[in-house]
């Protein structure tokens, strides 16, 4: 343990699997108190528990906007201080829009979009009072490159990235620092819906990530000095061609 988190609180979303599960040991393990937010509660229960005292659970929707509104006192309540919000939690759709199901598209859209504008919304003004803080999106390779076969979520992903690069200039003045994690493709539960045989073909060729390698990527962008922002870190296999 090289102690780079020592002393901060940290709060991430969808942080029950995947990317945001292992941003939670990666700062576990430097010193950091981390609140996990996600809506599933026996499973949150379960990690903190197997974690440590330092790891906190927190149940929220983020499809309930009064429970993201209401996530500043609760993170605060259980850990003392936020000086780290990581806006993770996110949904995948792929697939050709003349094929798809404009209900999905909106829960997606819900979740990448609206829930993390609304939950750093919930936490900023915190930030700006304490003159100091990180606000940290996962967002993607697909918010710079149109993927050709995931075109509303690189819509989502997009919008996220406006958002980064407009709030970071906004929130700068306050001693605040805004930025994204943009990860190529990632074994996650995300990917699910990824036909059969792209996923075999991706495993076997190697152009699939784990989480824990974005999740060092993360660490990287949390540990620089206050001077610095790294307000787009991209991180791919090396086998995408992108």
């Amino acid at each position: 343990m090289a102690d780079l988190m020592k002393g901060k609180v940290a709060a991430i979303t969808g942080a029950a699997s995947g990317i945001g599960l292992e941003c939670a040991r990666i700062l576990l393990s430097e010193g950091a108190k981390v609140v996990l937010i996600d809506r599933a509660e026996d499973r949150l229960k379960q990690l903190c528990t197997e974690m440590g005292p330092n790891a906190l659970p927190l149940v929220v929707d983020l499809l309930q906007p009064a429970e993201v509104s209401g996530m500043l006192p609760r993170i605060l309540e259980l850990a003392g201080d936020l000086h780290i919000f990581h806006a993770n939690a996110g949904a995948y759709v792929g697939g050709p829009v003349a094929e798809g199901d404009p209900d999905t598209w909106d829960r997606m859209l819900n979740l990448n979009i609206n829930a993390a504008f609304r939950s750093v919304h919930a936490v900023m003004p915190h930030m700006i009072e304490r003159k100091t803080g990180d606000i940290l999106f996962t967002s993607s390779i697909a918010g710079v490159v149109p993927v050709v076969w995931e075109p509303i979520y690189t819509a989502s992903k997009f919008a996220v990235q406006a958002f980064v690069h407009s709030t970071r200039r906004q929130l700068a003045p306050h001693g605040v620092r805004v930025g994204a994690v943009l990860p190529g493709p990632v074994v996650t539960a995300l990917l699910d819906d990824w036909p059969k045989a792209k996923m075999e073909e991706a495993l076997a060729n190697g152009s699939l990530m784990q989480p824990r390698e974005v999740a060092e990527a993360v660490l990287f962008m949390l540990s620089r000095p206050r001077n610095v922002t790294i307000r787009d870190l991209v991180i791919l296999p090396n086998s995408v061609d992108l």
